[in-house]
Parts: structure tokens; sequence; C-alpha cells
């Protein structure tokens, strides 16, 4: 007995140490060391509650949430739901089974204010964001203590939440926007109404309080702010992308993206953001972004509409990179998870659309409209869009006469008669008129919509020749309105094609002219600020101007001449050409345009060939032969002289193939010619056109200046109007 009293007593003793030592790693943070002294202490006594309990606890602290959970699921009868329910309740939010955390948190007997406030984030998290506001209100009215600035954040993401996913209009909660979250949240709910301005604003006031509250702790670098810095300026970018600025956002997204930020939801949401600026273009970049949304822990770091988007861009990527079976796949796989949803079907269906499937597209957009009827007005929309693709006009309108909640809409009978026109069916797109005007004489007779209608329709059936119908139309607009002078005016340029009788009779009803003219002050008009021309006033007239205009009256002052310019050679000494103004080819001394040097040269042609001049150059000719020249200064000399072609001048004797070239050359340097002076004419600017008179028949066209009635060129080219 007592030995086995001091072994009691020893180890009451060992035991006591190690709750000191529990006690004093606990207020250190020491939580491993602590969780040691712990296991030694359930090694003495296994069934202590509140070893068991202090284990829970060290492990939470320490991250391993599910060992945490297995010791409380091992030991469940001796740790009652009472006394372990936050700690299991936490444990199960952390892996994200948070359906479980909300079923330990709701069997808890006794709910206190940890568990309230767990249950706040359970209810954020399950999106139930009306619930997480009743929560969140009770927890504020009921604590004091330093968290309430972390509720009052708190609270205002689930209205940011609520504006940004269910549309719901935010109630004004006087919170105080004294922290850069705050901001933020308010920021967001803004982006949810539309106000984007108003969010941008935010945005940056939310900036600057970020700079401000961690430019104070001197351990936080410029990196650290720039990277909590980073939501801000991934929201900034949204609300530019939303206003059409995908240059500016997609520059500030790849800015974020170069910080490498910690948050794997950013990266995905901006990852999915670029994707969408890329579309179809850029497809290599967009197919690089798309590993940052597949990231680890995603799906429980973002909302369940922001995960759908993601996939259905995936999905339309994978069309775009014609990728058939991942497209097929992801969209199957969107359908089975929404299966209400209209996105997944229209992608599958504009998949087969590129595939040429035409009628099987069709025919899947069929099946879900008979099966989901609350999205069928979409889908017959998009069936329409099909048929007309095809070229099925006809029934592409039958479909769009099937949308019942659609068929008396100004769009849809606009666009019903436009396609009945284009098929020239004016009955049929009378008859749509009819339908929509009866339909608001019926449930809205006094919406403008049906006095628009119905002037729409007469003046469609004037333009077809439907007068008699036409004239009806415009009679009852009349009635309705009698003191509308357009519509009378209608009436009467009707009835004057039809009865012109009955034309004379409403003219009566006409306003005369003088209570149709307008009292018009036109000195203040032309000396308004809009004014395009002020008229001037006009000054005193002293001296001579005033016997000026006395005696001149209202003679208009001619406008001076403004002298011509002159040539830069001009010489005034000099008779001036009398031809100038001809072309030249006309010119009385005009002599053909000279010819080449090179072409005339003596001895040019095939080697050994004899030119027309060999026989006077050649020194061996007997005396009895006739002088090639006359001696100088003798009559027969100077006569001679004119007629002699010099050696220079001669033309080598070629071949025909060579003769053949020539005239070629010759034909194309006339065209050119022709071009060349008809621009250079100089009276009136048109169109004109070379005829050539002889040889094949072509013709070549330019820009000149006509000469009124003077032949341009020589006979073989002439110049036509």
């Amino acid at each position: 007995m007592a030995a086995a009293a001091k072994a009691a007593t020893a180890a009451a003793a060992a035991a006591a140490a190690l709750w000191s030592e529990v006690n004093r790693c606990g207020q250190n943070g020491d939580f491993a060391r602590a969780l040691k002294s712990v296991n030694k202490i359930l090694q003495i006594s296994k069934d202590d509650v509140t070893a068991l309990h202090c284990k829970v606890v060290c492990l939470i602290q320490n991250g391993s949430f599910k060992e945490a959970l297995s010791v409380i699921n091992t030991h469940s009868k001796v740790l009652s739901s009472d006394v372990i329910a936050f700690e299991k309740a936490y444990c199960e939010y952390r892996l994200n089974r948070i359906e479980n955390a909300l079923k330990t948190i709701q069997s808890a007997s006794q709910q206190t204010d940890k568990l309230k406030e767990l249950y706040g984030q359970v209810l954020y998290r399950l999106e139930r964001y009306d619930d997480c506001l009743v929560a969140y209100r009770d927890l504020i009215r009921n604590s004091q203590d330093e968290y309430e600035e972390e509720r009052k954040t708190n609270l205002s993401a689930v209205v940011a939440a609520q504006s940004t996913w269910e549309r719901v209009m935010p109630e004004d909660l006087g919170l105080r926007e004294t922290t850069y979250e705050l901001c933020y949240n308010s920021a967001c709910a803004l982006i949810g109404q539309g106000k984007l301005n108003e969010a941008m604003k935010k945005l940056r006031k939310a900036e600057e309080l970020c700079r401000q509250s961690l430019s104070e702790d001197t351990d936080v670098t410029e990196e650290d702010i720039e990277a909590e810095l980073a939501i801000i300026h991934g929201q900034m970018a949204y609300i530019m992308q939303l206003q059409g600025r995908t240059e500016d956002a997609l520059q500030l997204y790849n800015q974020i993206i170069k910080l490498k930020p910690t948050d794997v939801g950013l990266l995905a949401v901006i990852a999915n953001n670029i994707i969408t600026i890329n579309k179809d273009q850029n497809v290599f970049d967009s197919k690089k972004k798309v590993k940052l949304t597949n990231a680890e822990g995603v799906e429980h770091k973002l909302s369940k509409k922001q995960l759908q988007a993601i996939e259905f861009n995936k999905a339309l990527l994978a069309m775009y990179t014609n990728q058939a079976d991942q497209c097929r796949k992801l969209s199957a796989s969107l359908q089975s998870q929404s299966p209400e949803h209209l996105l997944p079907v229209l992608i599958q269906a504009a998949q087969l659309c590129r595939e040429k499937q035409h009628a099987k597209a069709i025919g899947l957009l069929q099946d879900f409209a008979e099966q989901h009827p609350a999205n069928a007005a979409e889908i017959k929309l998009t069936m329409a869009q099909l048929k007309i693709a095809q070229g099925s006009v006809t029934k592409a309108c039958m479909i769009l006469r099937s949308i019942e909640e659609l068929q008396h809409k100004p769009g849809m009978v606009s666009a019903l008669v436009t396609m009945y026109s284009h098929e020239e069916d004016i009955d049929s797109a009378i008859e749509v008129f009819t339908q929509a005007i009866q339909w608001y004489q019926q449930f809205q007779p006094e919406s403008p919509v049906h006095l628009s209608l119905i002037r729409e329709a007469a003046n469609f059936k004037l333009k077809h020749g439907r007068k008699k119908e036409a004239i009806s139309d415009l009679e009852e607009l009349w009635k309705q309105n009698p003191k509308d002078v357009h519509t009378l005016a209608q009436l009467i340029s009707a009835y004057s094609l039809v009865d012109p009788e009955k034309a004379k009779v409403l003219s009566k009803h006409l306003p005369s002219s003088d209570t149709m003219s307008l009292k018009v002050d036109v000195d203040a008009l032309e000396n308004s600020h809009g004014a395009t021309y002020v008229r001037k006033k006009a000054g005193k007239l002293t001296g001579d101007n005033q016997q000026k205009e006395q005696g001149q009256g209202e003679v208009k002052k001619k406008k001076k001449k403004k002298k011509g310019k002159l040539p830069k050679n001009y010489d005034p000494k000099v008779t001036p050409d009398p031809e100038r103004w001809l072309p030249m080819r006309e010119r009385s001394y005009y002599r053909g345009r000279k010819k080449g040097k090179k072409k005339d040269q003596v001895g040019k042609g095939t080697q050994g060939s004899t030119t027309a001049g060999s026989s006077e150059l050649d020194a061996s000719r007997t005396a009895s032969s006739p002088p090639t020249s006359p001696r100088p200064g003798s009559a027969a000399a100077v006569s001679a002289a004119s007629n002699v072609i010099p050696p220079r001048h001669q033309k080598p004797a070629g071949a025909p193939a060579t003769k053949k070239k020539q005239q070629q050359k010759k034909k194309k340097g006339a065209k050119q010619r022709a071009v060349k002076w008809g621009r250079k004419l100089w009276r009136g600017y048109g169109i004109c056109r070379f005829r050539r008179v002889s040889g094949k028949a072509s013709r070549y066209w330019c820009w000149a200046w006509m000469a009124q009635g003077r032949p341009a060129f020589s006979t073989r080219w002439q110049l036509t109007r």
C-alpha cells in the first residue's frame, strides 16, 4: 500500500510538472513543445478530457487539422460535442468540409460567441448571404471587444457579395470607411451596381489608406506593400476592362502577375480576365494563362459563379483552338453540373456549327428548349440566327414568331418586317404589323408604342403601294390626335394619289400660313453665340466716305484680281511666242523628235555589213566616177550639201528581226507620248481616253486636261471625250 501511494504521489508530481510546462509553452506560443508535454500526460492518464482538449488545440495551432479531427473522432465518447464543438467545426471548415462544419455548429447545445463567428464564416462560404448578414448584425450588436472592426469588414464583404452575385441593391449600413478593407468592399458593392467611376474613386482611396497603414510598420518592405495592393489593383484593372480600356487593363493585369502573389484565387481571376480580353486572338498566351486557373486550392478561394465562368472560358478556348473533343467534354461537364444553364448548350451548338453540322446544332437547341421552357426565348433566337446563316429566312421568321413573350416587341416587329421585305413577302410583313397593333390596342392602348407602330405600318404600306390600307391607318392616327399636322399632311398626300377631291377637303383642316409662321427675332438670332455669321453694325460715315455712299448707292465692290505669276526666265524685251498655247506637235516650227546619237553612228549593225555611204568613203574609186562632194564655195556645193546625208546620220541596214523590234518600241513610245501630252492639256478637267485609230483595238485611260475641239495628237492617236 505504501509503495502504491508513493507511486501515485510521484505520478501526480510528474503530471503537475508537465501541466506547468504546457501552460508556460502555451503562453509563449510554443505549441510544438506543449504538444510533447500533453502526450506525456496522456501516457499517464489516457482519458484525461483536459489533456485531450489541449492536444486538439495544439494540433490546430500547428496546422495539423486532420490529426486534430482524428483525435476528436477517436475520443468522441470522452470529448462531448459541447466541449469540443468549436474545435471540431473549425477543423472541418479549414479542411473545406463546409457542410459538415455547418451541421456541427447547428448540433451544438450552446451557441457561444466563437461558434457564432464561425457560423458567419461558414454561411459566407456556402453563399447564403442573407443568413450571413443577419448573423453578423447580431454579432456586432451583442459583442464589445477589440474585434469589432473585423466584424464590420466581414459585414461589408457580405453586402458586396450580394450586390455582385445576386444583383441586390445594398442598403446603407452606416459603416465609416476608416480602413482600406472597408473601402475595398464598398468599391466592390458599387461595381455590382454598375457605378464604375465611383468604384474607381473608392479603390484609389483604399490604395492610399493601405499605403499609409503599412508604411507605419518599419518591418514592411515595398514589395510587401505591392503584394498587399495587388487585389486592389486587380479590381482597378477589372473596372478598366468593363469601361473598354482593354490595353490599360491588360498592362495592369500583367504587372500583378509579375509580382507572383501567393493568393491563388487572385491569380486565377486575373488569368481568366486576360483570356476574355484575348478572345480568339493570342491563343498561345491564353493557353499559358489557363494553367494559373488550374492551381491547387483555387476551388476553395472563389465563388461558384467565378468557377463556372472560368470553366466556360476554358470550353470556349478549346473551341477556338480546334480542340473539339476537349470542348465537348468541358461543355458536357458544365451541363451536368448546371442542367438548366444555357451557356453549355450554346457552346456545344457553336462547336457543331464550326464542324458544319448545322442541322445537328439546331436539333440540340430544339431539345433543350422543350426541356427548359424558361430559356426557350434565347434558344429560339439562336436557332433563328442559324437558319439565317443557312439562308432559310422564312423558317427563321417562323421561329421568331413562335416566341410569344417577344412577338409584339418593337424590335421583334422591326426584324420580322425587314426579313419579310427581303424575301418580298409583303403580305406577311403587313400581318406582323396588324397582329402587333391589335395586341397593343387590346392591352396597352395608351402606349406610345401603339401609335408608332400604326405610323410605321402606314409608311410601309405607302411604300409598297397599299394606299387604301395606309389611309385607314392614317385616319385612325388622326382621330386619336386631330391636332397632329404631320399625320394630316401624310393623309392628304395619300388621298391625293387615290381621291384628289377628298384630299382637297382635308386640306382645309391645315393651319393657315399666318399661324404657321414663326416669330423669330433675326437680329437677336444673328448676334447670338451660336450664330456662324454675325452681321456687323454699320459705323458712322464721315467726309468722302459719306459722299461715296450717297453717290454709289448699293454698288458692290469688285474684288481685285491677283496678278499672274510670270515664268522665271521671262524677258520683257522678247516678244512671246504666239503659238505657246498650242501643243508642241501643232506648232508650225515643230520638226519632230530628234533622233538619238548612238542609233545613227557609222558602223553600227551586223559585223561585216556595208552602209549606204561606204561608196562615198572609198578612196580607191576611179577618176571617171563623179565626185562625191563639190568644191567648197560653189552653188553646186551648197545644193549637194543639202541633199547629202552625213555618215553619222546614216542608218545601218539591219536584219528583219531588228526592224520588228524597232517598230514595237515605236508603238510603245507613241502610247507613252499620248499619255504624256494628254496630261499637259490645259483646258477642262475630266475622264478621257486615248483611242488608237489603226491596228489592234486597244484603249488607254488616264486623267487628263481636255482641249476644247482641238486634235490633241497626230492621226495615229486621238483624244476623245
